[in-house]
């Protein structure tokens, strides 16, 4: 199960999952650090399956995308919000962020 929170500005949609069991959990290695504590408001919205996340997402509109956990980046890989090649992990974690730049 995965957290995915839609943050609104104006039109446009900030998306941020994460997979449940790393919300409140800080990850760290050398100078990365996610953490998944402090700002666990920031993820922590709707608890949904990666198949229902998918249908929540209007991938059109969204302009930003903070992905933590397995489960999650999988999902994001398949709404197209990241690519498979821009994951990055940390401790293991995959990770990903993205932002679509308007012309």
């Amino acid at each position: 199960m995965i957290y995915l929170k839609l943050h609104e500005a104006e039109e446009k949609l900030m998306v941020a999952m994460c997979d449940e069991a790393l919300l409140g959990k800080i990850l760290e290695e050398g100078d990365l650090v996610i953490d998944l504590k402090a700002y666990s408001d920031f993820y922590k919205g709707e608890l949904l399956s990666p198949a229902e996340a998918r249908f929540k997402v209007d991938s059109s509109r969204v302009y930003s995308s903070n992905i933590v956990g397995d489960e999650s980046v999988k999902a994001a890989i398949d709404l197209g919000l990241v690519e498979k090649e821009n994951v990055m992990t940390v401790n293991g974690v995959p990770f990903a962020q993205s932002f679509k730049l308007d012309k």
